[in-house]
């Protein structure tokens, strides 16, 4: 009882922790562009890869405006922007593409739910990405109870012949997905904005599967534990490992609403060849989801194990003193008796007496255990 109290201390701490800064919005019309979020890159990083069947380009871009000169070409611009804090870019960006100010607030509010919406002239998507964070990657004997997950808000705005990515902060979840794009023999190069779409959701999806991969490191490094010598820092250890799950449970279960959305629309920026691509999508989403529900279900046996553990443990100790008691009993009542110095106490001047005393305190013990022994209470 104690134990999931403890749990749902935690879980509503970090339901608090997850909604913190929005007040920053508080009193302010819909569509004012503030950036609300856990990651404060200063710089944002303008990324583009243009291509198209047999051409490819990635230049070096400094300002929004320098994104214009894409819209007359006939091929695929991805734009990628890492780090939100400068809200101007986004305000730039909303202006010249004619992006809803609702929309722009969304992405960077970056406490928003993983969604799909659907506009006129674009969509809008937003998922989480789920990393596991650097020292947990680079040291695999970290203990589980330092296993630390980073949320990253990614936005995506897909238009006829542009896709925008929006990210908290500058890292290479993209880059194979650019290192395909290179290669000009990948089928990327020679579909449209619905496929890239589906790559970078994709890419973003199949992440959470190294995450699993890693919390299910952890929690076989806490059965093991269990099986040698439980403690205190076990049940820390199995603790975090809860709270953890639930914020990767509360980041991935939305994705597959957002997927079937995507299934079920009838857009005319997303075509029915990509919906196989998007089902396999769907089809990760699902094993991501059964994998989190079955980790929970096993730090719940876990914990189980260990409260029945630390019983199994405190019982042991509880039946050795029971024994040596009980053992010390019959002796103590013994020496009771003789200890009460009446005058008239016929044994008390035997010759004999004191070792025949001792005759009974070593028999009777030995008697005893023999006794326990077969009865196998020891």
């Amino acid at each position: 009882m104690e134990s999931e109290q403890k749990v749902r201390v935690q879980r509503e701490r970090v339901m608090l922790e997850s909604y913190s800064g929005i007040s920053k919005k508080a009193g302010m019309p819909p569509g004012s562009l503030v950036h609300v979020g856990d990651f404060d890159e200063e710089d944002t990083r303008i990324s583009v890869v243009d291509y198209s069947p047999g051409d490819l380009e990635e230049p070096v871009v400094e300002t929004v405006e320098d994104l214009l000169k894409f819209r007359d070409k006939k091929s695929i611009t991805w734009v990628l922007l890492e780090g939100l804090k400068n809200v101007e870019v986004t305000e730039l960006i909303g202006r010249h593409f004619d992006i809803h100010p609702l929309v722009l607030e969304d992405i960077l509010n970056t406490h928003q739910r993983p969604k799909f919406e659907e506009y006129d002239d674009y969509l809008y998507i937003v998922l989480k990405g789920l990393t596991v964070a650097d020292e947990s990657v680079a040291n695999e004997s970290v203990a589980p109870d330092k296993f630390e997950v980073n949320y990253e808000q990614i936005s995506i705005l897909v238009l006829n012949d542009f896709v925008f990515t929006f990210k908290e902060q500058k890292d290479e979840l993209f880059l194979p997905l650019i290192q395909r794009i290179r290669n000009q023999t990948g089928k990327i190069r020679s579909l449209g904005t619905d496929y890239l779409t589906y790559a970078i959701i994709d890419s973003i999806v199949d992440q959470n599967f190294v995450l699993l991969d890693t919390m299910d490191e952890r929690i076989d490094a806490i059965e093991e534990e269990l099986l040698d010598d439980p403690d205190s820092c076990t049940l820390t250890s199995i603790q975090h490992l809860k709270r953890e799950l639930i914020d990767i449970r509360r980041a991935t279960s939305p994705q597959r609403e957002l997927v079937a959305a995507i299934l079920r629309s009838d857009h005319v920026l997303f075509s029915e060849k990509v919906d196989i691509y998007f089902r396999d999508v769907y089809d990760h989403v699902l094993r991501i989801n059964e994998s989190v529900d079955s980790y929970r279900d096993m730090l719940a046996g876990l914990l189980d194990i260990y409260v029945s553990s630390i019983s199994n443990k405190m019982n042991e100790v509880m039946k050795l003193l029971t024994v040596f008691a009980s053992i010390f009993i019959p002796l103590t009542f013994i020496a009771g008796i003789y200890g009460m110095n009446f005058e008239y106490m016929p044994e008390l001047k035997w010759k004999w007496a004191y070792p025949t005393l001792w005759v009974f305190f070593v028999t009777i013990p030995i008697v005893l255990l023999i006794y326990f022994k077969k009865k196998k209470w020891l």
